[in-house]
């Protein structure tokens, strides 16, 4: 088995997504625009846009045998991705969400049912697969996660994380990551207070982080943009405007497009620029998953703003009748 770009360690789920207008009153309802059957996760998407974008990826986790299990683990199929640590557990159910997406608002409202699936065991885990990875990409800080985290260090696997909540267990995993990629609400956990200062004055931030261990740290805000720095220097970018219908999992694919860039040798703020690229392309369809572009795609909107539907319509469709294909 030759070597991988990246190994992603999640706890996957499928979204049904459902997006309308505006959220009616109760008892009372509204017209749906569209609905789309998804995979979920913050890994498990973020792994999805790296392996479009170019990437050689392998995925570990659980997921129940249910129907929802066996469409998310196709998923990863179609992707390329390699699912040999990635186990449906007989008998078990999967996570399943419910994402109502209002596009005038631009906001989502999230049910979820948490599945008996589970998280892999340390004995589940397959070290030797992680090991061949270029980087380990994860977004928590679990006993397991910590594991894996040792183990790639011992043996020059980078670490890269989505870091979107602030715990005292990610403070104290700081220093064991590569490349550091945190939300606001994370930035607001460690610097209380700093985003007042404007993004453009938050480089001592950025630095504070850099001097634990990361060598690049970028902290994203939403529609507002990002920050970031790495050895080249401290950069801002505002974020690409589009016309945005659903918002669920632009932060996954975020974190998943700016590590397919890394692994092409771009600095932190070119992957920086490509992965607000895909996160906007990506929001201009529902779900998280149906809009994450091609490496054509996100060329020709990188240079010219323009969105080529052609080969995302298709996806669109696929994901609209999803199960179906179970």
């Amino acid at each position: 088995m030759g070597k991988y770009d990246v190994f992603g360690l999640d706890h996957p789920c499928i979204d049904l997504n459902v997006n309308f207008d505006e959220m009616p009153e109760k008892n009372k309802g509204a017209r749906v625009n569209e609905m789309s059957w998804q995979g979920g996760g913050k890994v498990s998407s973020g792994i999805v846009a790296a392996a479009r974008l170019g990437a050689s990826c392998a995925i570990a986790g659980a997921l129940g045998d249910d129907i929802y299990g066996k469409f998310c683990y196709q998923d990863f199929v179609r992707h390329g991705i390699n699912v040999d640590n990635m186990l449906l557990r007989e008998g078990k159910t999967t996570h399943f969400s419910v994402v109502l997406s209002e596009k005038e608002a631009g906001t989502r409202t999230i049910l979820f049912r948490m599945g008996d699936a589970g998280a892999l065991t340390e004995e589940e885990l397959d070290f030797e697969l992680l090991k061949k990875a270029r980087y380990l990409f994860i977004a928590d800080c679990s006993p397991l996660t910590c594991k894996a985290v040792a183990a790639a260090r011992e043996n020059g696997v980078r670490v890269f994380i989505d870091a979107d909540y602030y715990t005292d267990a990610l403070v104290e995993m700081i220093p064991q990551i590569d490349v550091f990629v945190g939300s606001e609400f994370v930035f607001d956990g460690l610097f209380a207070g700093s985003k007042e200062k404007g993004l453009e004055n938050l480089e001592e931030e950025c630095r504070k982080i850099m001097e634990k261990g990361p060598e690049v740290v970028v902290f994203t805000f939403g529609e507002k943009g990002c920050v970031g720095c790495d050895g080249g220097g401290y950069f801002t970018l505002p974020a690409f405007r589009v016309d945005a219908v659903d918002t669920v999992g632009a932060g996954d694919v975020f974190h998943g497009a700016f590590l397919a860039a890394l692994l092409k040798g771009k600095t932190a703020k070119e992957c920086a620029r490509s992965a607000s690229a895909v996160s906007a392309i990506k929001c201009t369809k529902i779900g998280g998953r149906a809009g994450i572009p091609d490496e054509q795609v996100l060329e020709e909107f990188l240079h010219s703003g323009i969105i080529d539907y052609s080969e995302i319509d298709q996806r669109v469709a696929y994901y609209r009748r999803g199960l179906e294909y179970v």
